[in-house]
């Protein structure tokens, strides 16, 4: 199984239409991505995408052709503008095979090394156990919870926050 991160094209919105419209990714992302999903959310979303330079945003890619979910860092701005938020989801027939964590282990080489970031973080609800492992798989370090910090589906929950610092050598 050999996992790649690539840029987002217009013939990836199908697919991401496809995988992003489950309500149980929904349910663990930010309330801006619309549900239901359709292919024009998807278009818009990479013509979003096509615009950033640098690169922030990609397709991760299973076996070099299978689009299974998309992984983005946000590059923070002003004082804090060495820190990236990453973010990420993973169609659900792909859960459970290591692809989260090979995809984040990418962004964040990409990161370091290309953007020239010091600090990755992201921000996890806190029902969403699978998400906070893979971060500890590669290296996040829990900073603190933010007590009923997100309002999602009516209810508020608490956001567990993580990040990880660029290596010194």
């Amino acid at each position: 199984m050999k996992v790649n991160i690539h840029r987002l094209s217009l013939s990836d919105a199908p697919e991401i239409a496809r995988l992003i419209n489950n309500r149980k990714i929904w349910d663990n992302l930010r309330d801006f991505i619309p549900n239901p999903y359709g292919v024009a959310d998807g278009e818009f979303f990479v013509n979003l995408t096509q615009k950033e330079n640098p690169p922030q945003t990609f397709g991760i890619v299973l076996d070099e052709t299978k689009l299974c979910g998309v992984i983005g860092l946000v590059i923070q701005q002003d004082v804090h503008r060495f820190s990236a938020e990453i973010g990420y989801w993973i169609g659900e027939e792909y859960w459970g095979k290591g692809i989260g964590t090979k995809a984040i282990h990418l962004m964040v080489d990409y990161g370091f090394n290309e953007l020239s970031l010091n600090r990755i973080f992201s921000g996890v609800f806190e029902y969403n156990q699978p998400s906070m492992r893979i971060l500890e798989k590669c290296g996040f370090v829990k900073e603190g919870i933010l007590k009923k910090a997100v309002f999602k589906n009516g209810n508020f929950y608490d956001e567990h926050r993580y990040a990880i610092l660029k290596p010194e050598f």
